[in-house]
Protein backbone atom coordinates (compact mmCIF):
# COMPACT_ATOMS: atom_id res chain seq x y z
CA UNK A 1 0.00 0.00 0.00
CA UNK A 2 1.81 3.24 -0.96
CA UNK A 3 2.76 5.80 1.85
CA UNK A 4 -0.13 8.50 2.30
CA UNK A 5 1.49 12.15 1.41
CA UNK A 6 2.89 14.20 4.17
CA UNK A 7 -0.01 16.97 5.07
CA UNK A 8 0.31 20.77 3.54
CA UNK A 9 0.20 23.67 6.13
CA UNK A 10 -0.87 26.64 5.51
CA UNK A 11 -0.19 29.54 7.17
CA UNK A 12 -2.46 32.31 6.47
CA UNK A 13 -5.40 34.98 6.15
CA UNK A 14 -9.16 33.75 6.40
CA UNK A 15 -11.61 35.91 5.41
CA UNK A 16 -15.24 36.46 3.86
CA UNK A 17 -15.40 37.57 0.85
CA UNK A 18 -17.97 40.14 -0.58
CA UNK A 19 -18.64 40.19 -4.29
CA UNK A 20 -19.80 41.91 -6.84
CA UNK A 21 -20.18 41.58 -10.30
CA UNK A 22 -20.71 43.95 -13.06
CA UNK A 23 -19.87 44.70 -16.84
CA UNK A 24 -17.00 47.31 -15.79
CA UNK A 25 -15.51 48.84 -12.64
CA UNK A 26 -16.71 52.26 -11.64
CA UNK A 27 -15.12 55.48 -12.12
CA UNK A 28 -14.07 57.24 -8.82
CA UNK A 29 -17.30 58.39 -7.70
CA UNK A 30 -19.68 56.72 -9.91
CA UNK A 31 -22.70 54.17 -9.16
CA UNK A 32 -23.15 51.65 -11.21
CA UNK A 33 -26.18 48.90 -10.81
CA UNK A 34 -24.62 45.67 -10.75
CA UNK A 35 -25.66 42.02 -12.24
CA UNK A 36 -24.98 39.80 -9.25
CA UNK A 37 -23.34 39.73 -5.58
CA UNK A 38 -21.63 36.81 -3.41
CA UNK A 39 -21.02 36.81 0.15
CA UNK A 40 -18.61 33.17 0.18
CA UNK A 41 -15.52 32.36 2.63
CA UNK A 42 -12.08 33.67 1.30
CA UNK A 43 -8.92 35.18 1.96
CA UNK A 44 -5.79 33.71 0.60
CA UNK A 45 -4.77 31.60 3.16
CA UNK A 46 -8.23 29.69 3.52
CA UNK A 47 -8.33 29.53 -0.33
CA UNK A 48 -4.82 27.81 -0.79
CA UNK A 49 -5.78 25.17 2.02
CA UNK A 50 -9.27 24.71 0.36
CA UNK A 51 -7.15 23.99 -2.72
CA UNK A 52 -4.53 21.90 -1.42
CA UNK A 53 -7.21 20.05 0.27
CA UNK A 54 -9.21 19.55 -2.83
CA UNK A 55 -6.14 18.08 -4.70
CA UNK A 56 -6.19 15.42 -2.33
CA UNK A 57 -3.76 16.56 -0.11
CA UNK A 58 -4.43 16.56 4.33
CA UNK A 59 -4.61 19.97 4.77
CA UNK A 60 -4.22 21.85 7.98
CA UNK A 61 -4.99 25.94 8.41
CA UNK A 62 -3.52 27.83 10.90
CA UNK A 63 -5.12 31.33 11.40
CA UNK A 64 -8.35 33.18 13.20
CA UNK A 65 -12.10 33.99 13.08
CA UNK A 66 -13.49 36.11 15.10
CA UNK A 67 -16.52 36.27 17.16
CA UNK A 68 -19.39 37.38 14.74
CA UNK A 69 -21.80 36.50 12.56
CA UNK A 70 -19.09 35.90 9.66
CA UNK A 71 -16.51 33.29 11.68
CA UNK A 72 -19.63 30.42 10.69
CA UNK A 73 -18.81 31.01 6.65
CA UNK A 74 -15.07 30.53 7.30
CA UNK A 75 -15.25 27.55 9.49
CA UNK A 76 -18.08 25.83 7.50
CA UNK A 77 -16.79 26.53 4.62
CA UNK A 78 -12.67 24.68 5.04
CA UNK A 79 -14.82 22.11 7.10
CA UNK A 80 -16.56 21.29 4.28
CA UNK A 81 -13.67 20.81 1.60
CA UNK A 82 -12.41 18.70 4.51
CA UNK A 83 -9.29 20.95 5.43
CA UNK A 84 -8.21 20.05 9.36
CA UNK A 85 -9.41 23.27 11.45
CA UNK A 86 -7.44 22.28 14.81
CA UNK A 87 -4.74 25.21 14.44
CA UNK A 88 -7.91 28.16 13.34
CA UNK A 89 -8.56 30.62 16.55
CA UNK A 90 -11.46 32.00 17.35
CA UNK A 91 -10.22 35.83 18.19
CA UNK A 92 -12.33 38.84 19.62
CA UNK A 93 -13.26 41.03 17.19
CA UNK A 94 -14.29 40.70 13.43
CA UNK A 95 -13.43 38.28 11.15
CA UNK A 96 -11.26 39.36 8.15
CA UNK A 97 -13.25 40.91 5.04
CA UNK A 98 -12.47 41.28 1.44
CA UNK A 99 -14.39 43.07 -0.75
CA UNK A 100 -14.10 42.10 -4.12
CA UNK A 101 -15.15 43.91 -7.61
CA UNK A 102 -15.48 41.51 -10.93
CA UNK A 103 -15.91 43.23 -14.69
CA UNK A 104 -17.27 41.80 -17.45
CA UNK A 105 -13.87 40.68 -18.61
CA UNK A 106 -13.28 38.73 -15.18
CA UNK A 107 -10.55 40.97 -14.28
CA UNK A 108 -10.85 42.17 -10.30
CA UNK A 109 -9.60 44.45 -7.80
CA UNK A 110 -9.76 43.89 -3.81
CA UNK A 111 -9.39 45.83 -0.69
CA UNK A 112 -8.81 43.40 1.85
CA UNK A 113 -8.98 44.16 6.01
CA UNK A 114 -7.09 41.46 7.91
CA UNK A 115 -9.34 42.19 11.46
CA UNK A 116 -8.94 38.60 13.02
CA UNK A 117 -6.05 37.89 10.73
CA UNK A 118 -4.18 40.32 12.69
CA UNK A 119 -4.11 38.32 15.69
CA UNK A 120 -2.14 35.53 14.35
CA UNK A 121 0.55 33.98 16.76
CA UNK A 122 4.11 32.80 16.91
CA UNK A 123 3.04 30.05 19.38
CA UNK A 124 0.07 29.18 17.29
CA UNK A 125 2.56 28.58 14.59
CA UNK A 126 4.89 26.75 16.72
CA UNK A 127 2.36 24.54 18.30
CA UNK A 128 1.05 23.86 14.62
CA UNK A 129 4.48 22.87 13.77
CA UNK A 130 5.08 20.69 15.93
CA UNK A 131 2.85 18.00 13.78
CA UNK A 132 4.07 16.02 11.07
CA UNK A 133 3.58 18.36 8.02
CA UNK A 134 5.75 18.02 4.95
CA UNK A 135 4.71 21.28 3.06
CA UNK A 136 4.65 24.71 4.46
CA UNK A 137 2.45 27.23 1.89
CA UNK A 138 2.10 30.56 3.03
CA UNK A 139 1.34 34.53 1.60
CA UNK A 140 2.03 37.74 2.75
CA UNK A 141 -1.69 38.58 3.89
CA UNK A 142 -1.14 38.21 8.03
CA UNK A 143 1.37 39.90 9.79
CA UNK A 144 4.69 39.80 8.32
CA UNK A 145 6.63 39.28 11.32
CA UNK A 146 4.29 36.27 12.39
CA UNK A 147 4.57 34.95 8.78
CA UNK A 148 8.38 35.17 8.63
CA UNK A 149 8.83 33.48 12.12
CA UNK A 150 6.42 30.51 9.98
CA UNK A 151 9.18 30.36 7.28
CA UNK A 152 12.06 29.74 9.45
CA UNK A 153 10.85 27.49 11.90
CA UNK A 154 9.42 25.68 9.22
CA UNK A 155 13.00 25.59 7.11
CA UNK A 156 14.29 24.34 10.27
CA UNK A 157 12.29 21.28 11.07
CA UNK A 158 12.90 20.23 7.41
CA UNK A 159 9.44 20.81 5.45
CA UNK A 160 8.94 22.11 2.14
CA UNK A 161 8.90 26.16 2.35
CA UNK A 162 6.53 27.65 -0.30
CA UNK A 163 6.13 31.24 -0.26
CA UNK A 164 3.06 33.11 -2.42
CA UNK A 165 4.26 36.60 -1.89
CA UNK A 166 1.19 38.29 -2.12
CA UNK A 167 0.35 41.03 -1.56
CA UNK A 168 3.97 41.88 -2.55
CA UNK A 169 5.62 43.27 0.37
CA UNK A 170 9.61 44.21 1.17
CA UNK A 171 11.04 41.54 3.27
CA UNK A 172 14.02 40.59 5.07
CA UNK A 173 16.97 39.27 2.49
CA UNK A 174 17.53 36.56 4.91
CA UNK A 175 14.49 34.76 4.21
CA UNK A 176 15.44 34.40 0.40
CA UNK A 177 17.67 31.03 1.05
CA UNK A 178 14.85 29.66 4.00
CA UNK A 179 12.43 29.34 0.57
CA UNK A 180 12.35 25.75 -1.66
CA UNK A 181 9.52 27.74 -3.66
CA UNK A 182 8.32 31.35 -4.38
CA UNK A 183 5.41 32.10 -6.43
CA UNK A 184 4.81 35.72 -7.32
CA UNK A 185 2.93 36.82 -10.72
CA UNK A 186 4.58 39.30 -13.39
CA UNK A 187 3.33 42.09 -10.89
CA UNK A 188 4.74 40.73 -7.70
CA UNK A 189 8.01 39.95 -9.26
CA UNK A 190 8.81 43.29 -10.24
CA UNK A 191 8.16 44.80 -7.58
CA UNK A 192 10.49 42.63 -5.58
CA UNK A 193 12.73 42.74 -7.75
CA UNK A 194 12.98 46.10 -8.77
CA UNK A 195 13.28 44.79 -12.77
CA UNK A 196 10.06 44.81 -15.60
CA UNK A 197 8.60 41.74 -16.00
CA UNK A 198 6.26 41.16 -18.97
CA UNK A 199 7.33 38.21 -21.03
CA UNK A 200 9.41 35.13 -20.71
CA UNK A 201 12.65 36.69 -20.77
CA UNK A 202 11.87 39.12 -17.86
CA UNK A 203 10.22 36.30 -16.13
CA UNK A 204 13.81 34.30 -16.30
CA UNK A 205 15.75 37.33 -15.71
CA UNK A 206 13.68 37.72 -12.43
CA UNK A 207 13.94 34.25 -11.10
CA UNK A 208 17.53 34.05 -11.60
CA UNK A 209 17.15 37.48 -9.05
CA UNK A 210 15.66 35.04 -6.37
CA UNK A 211 18.07 32.36 -6.87
CA UNK A 212 20.78 34.50 -7.02
CA UNK A 213 19.80 35.30 -3.60
CA UNK A 214 19.46 31.67 -2.18
CA UNK A 215 15.93 30.63 -2.85
CA UNK A 216 15.89 27.16 -4.62
CA UNK A 217 13.47 27.67 -6.96
CA UNK A 218 11.84 30.75 -8.23
CA UNK A 219 8.00 30.16 -10.42
CA UNK A 220 7.13 33.26 -11.59
CA UNK A 221 3.41 33.09 -13.13
CA UNK A 222 2.30 35.42 -16.11
CA UNK A 223 -1.36 34.50 -16.35
CA UNK A 224 -2.91 33.94 -19.84
CA UNK A 225 0.83 33.39 -21.06
CA UNK A 226 1.49 30.47 -18.50
CA UNK A 227 4.44 30.19 -16.03
CA UNK A 228 8.18 30.22 -16.05
CA UNK A 229 10.02 28.17 -13.64
CA UNK A 230 13.82 29.13 -13.07
CA UNK A 231 16.06 26.70 -11.01
CA UNK A 232 19.89 26.49 -10.90
CA UNK A 233 20.05 23.39 -13.19
CA UNK A 234 17.37 24.53 -16.13
CA UNK A 235 14.25 26.64 -17.05
CA UNK A 236 10.71 25.50 -17.55
CA UNK A 237 8.64 27.12 -19.76
CA UNK A 238 4.64 25.86 -18.74
CA UNK A 239 2.23 27.08 -21.51
CA UNK A 240 -1.40 28.02 -20.41
CA UNK A 241 -4.31 26.13 -20.63
CA UNK A 242 -6.53 27.59 -23.49
CA UNK A 243 -9.84 28.73 -21.20
CA UNK A 244 -12.38 31.32 -21.46
CA UNK A 245 -11.88 34.38 -18.11
CA UNK A 246 -15.30 34.42 -16.09
CA UNK A 247 -13.71 35.89 -12.69
CA UNK A 248 -9.54 35.37 -12.12
CA UNK A 249 -10.18 35.73 -8.07
CA UNK A 250 -8.53 32.75 -6.42
CA UNK A 251 -7.06 31.79 -9.60
CA UNK A 252 -3.88 32.26 -7.74
CA UNK A 253 -4.79 30.48 -5.05
CA UNK A 254 -6.03 27.12 -6.65
CA UNK A 255 -2.32 27.38 -8.63
CA UNK A 256 -0.46 27.75 -4.98
CA UNK A 257 -2.89 24.73 -2.95
CA UNK A 258 -2.56 22.07 -6.13
CA UNK A 259 1.44 23.41 -6.28
CA UNK A 260 1.94 22.57 -2.32
CA UNK A 261 -0.13 19.14 -2.47
CA UNK A 262 1.42 17.95 -5.45
CA UNK A 263 4.96 18.81 -3.80
CA UNK A 264 3.66 16.62 -0.76
CA UNK A 265 2.84 13.60 -2.85
CA UNK A 266 6.44 13.64 -4.03
CA UNK A 267 6.02 14.65 -7.41
CA UNK A 268 8.70 16.39 -9.31
CA UNK A 269 8.87 20.24 -9.11
CA UNK A 270 7.84 20.45 -13.21
CA UNK A 271 5.07 18.64 -13.27
CA UNK A 272 3.53 19.78 -9.94
CA UNK A 273 3.29 22.89 -11.81
CA UNK A 274 1.83 21.99 -14.69
CA UNK A 275 -0.89 20.48 -12.24
CA UNK A 276 -1.17 24.01 -10.30
CA UNK A 277 -1.83 25.42 -14.01
CA UNK A 278 -4.48 23.25 -14.51
CA UNK A 279 -6.31 24.13 -11.34
CA UNK A 280 -5.78 28.14 -11.81
CA UNK A 281 -6.79 27.94 -15.30
CA UNK A 282 -10.56 25.66 -14.19
CA UNK A 283 -10.37 28.24 -11.66
CA UNK A 284 -10.74 31.45 -13.83
CA UNK A 285 -13.50 29.79 -15.84
CA UNK A 286 -15.81 30.19 -12.40
CA UNK A 287 -17.63 33.12 -10.41
CA UNK A 288 -15.86 33.49 -7.15
CA UNK A 289 -13.27 32.41 -4.90
CA UNK A 290 -13.14 29.45 -2.96
CA UNK A 291 -16.24 28.50 -5.17
CA UNK A 292 -14.05 28.11 -8.29
CA UNK A 293 -11.69 25.98 -6.66
CA UNK A 294 -11.85 22.88 -8.89
CA UNK A 295 -11.35 19.35 -7.44
CA UNK A 296 -8.01 16.81 -7.91
CA UNK A 297 -10.05 14.51 -10.71
CA UNK A 298 -11.11 17.75 -12.57
CA UNK A 299 -7.41 19.01 -13.10
CA UNK A 300 -6.49 15.47 -13.78
CA UNK A 301 -8.93 15.65 -16.86
CA UNK A 302 -7.71 18.98 -18.06
CA UNK A 303 -4.23 16.99 -18.13
CA UNK A 304 -5.32 14.27 -19.92
CA UNK A 305 -7.15 16.12 -22.13
CA UNK A 306 -4.19 18.22 -23.41
CA UNK A 307 -1.52 14.60 -24.02
CA UNK A 308 -1.64 14.32 -27.51
CA UNK A 309 -3.74 10.95 -28.46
Amino acid sequence: MPARPAPVLVVGSATVDVTSFSQRLPQPGETLLGDSFSLVMGGKGANQAVAAARAGAQARFVGCVGEDMFAPVVRDGLGEAGVDLTHLRTVPGQTGVAHIRVDGAGENDIVMVPLANSALSTAQIDEALDDDAGVLLTQLETPLPETLHAIRAAHEQGLTVVLDPAPAAELDPAIWPLLDVVTPNETEAALLTGMPVRDREGAVRAGRWFLARGTRAALITLAGAGSVLVTAQEVHEIPPHPVTVVDSTAAGDAFAGFLAAALADGEDLPSAVRRAGAAGALAVTRRGASPSIPSADEAQRMLDEEVPA
